[in-house]
């Protein structure tokens, strides 16, 4: 257990980050393993109202693929993926809804305001925060994916300016009404931009990005969008990670100033990412 002097050395550490994000907006995807488990849940939670009580504007937008899929198995429906995202039928859309907006959001907002914070849950079509159309993958139909085509942060510029921290769930609204299913990662990157956001922060369930996946002691601290598309085309950065990698440069050219991909797995991640001269997982720079 740290000492009286180790903990005062704590925060005098974490002094010039707390001076120097006062008053900024940070953007934080939030999902994986670090929604499922309830520890790991609370932790976040945790690090997220502390950030909004020294004065950082935290914005969470999350997901919820794993939840989604086990109710679509319970009323016997199999999830199908196609370039790793979600075959959207109008059955299928209508559970995203059901468990996005009306399950988790609502469980998230009522978790933080039980920390003595004040959340508002949102989804992607209150103020049309998101706007899309229609997606398609090389000609496949996926049915109700979206693409933002415009983001409108007003509702959520006005509700930090008050205080309090937005929930989003990721789900936009298309031209005639319509609900879209939109990639958590790139919602969040999305928003990100349209805040002109200091920080966008990925949370993972690995370590950060790897040289050799199978190898955490290849851990790049630092990693430039050359780079990263470079590992891309290697193969080094597949599957989910990709979305993330991408949401993460789009963020960077559209002028938010530092983007990172960190371990939700690992207790108060976010914190040790933000205040800690070491940091933690992966930052992409521009």
């Amino acid at each position: 257990m740290a000492t009286a002097t180790e903990k005062a050395g704590i925060l005098i550490e974490a002094l010039p980050y707390i001076r120097t994000f006062y008053g900024k907006t940070f953007v934080i995807k939030y999902g994986g393993h670090a929604m499922l488990d309830p520890q790991l849940r609370k932790a976040v939670l945790l690090d997220i109202v502390l950030l909004r009580y020294i004065g950082v504007r935290p914005v969470v937008v999350h997901g919820g693929g794993t939840e989604i899929s086990e109710m679509l198995r319970r009323i016997g429906k199999e999830p199908t993926f196609v370039q790793g995202l979600r075959v959207t039928d109008a059955e299928t859309m209508e559970i995203v809804q059901m468990v996005l907006v009306g399950k988790i959001n609502h469980e998230l907002v009522a978790q933080i305001n039980a920390q003595g914070a004040k959340a508002v849950g949102l989804s992607g079509k209150d103020g049309n925060l998101f706007v899309a159309e229609k997606y398609t993958a090389g000609g496949v139909d996926l049915g109700f994916v979206g693409e933002i085509k415009a983001v409108h942060p007003e509702l959520v510029v006005n509700l930090t300016d008050q205080g309090y921290i937005p929930v989003i769930a990721p789900v936009a609204v298309g031209p005639d009404g319509e609900s879209y299913n939109i990639n958590a990662d790139t919602a969040a990157g999305e928003l990100a931009a349209a805040l002109g956001a200091e920080k966008l922060i990925m949370l993972t369930d690995v370590e950060g990005i790897m040289l050799d996946p199978k190898d955490p002691a290849t851990l790049l601290s630092t990693l430039a969008v050359e780079q990263a598309y470079a590992l891309i085309g290697e193969g080094r950065i597949d599957g989910g990670m990709i979305p993330k990698v991408e949401a993460c440069v789009k963020a960077l050219r559209q002028g938010v100033a530092r983007t990172h991909i960190i371990d939700g797995r690992q207790l108060h991640s976010l914190l040790l990412e933000i205040f800690t001269d070491r940091g933690t997982g992966t930052m992409i720079v521009a």
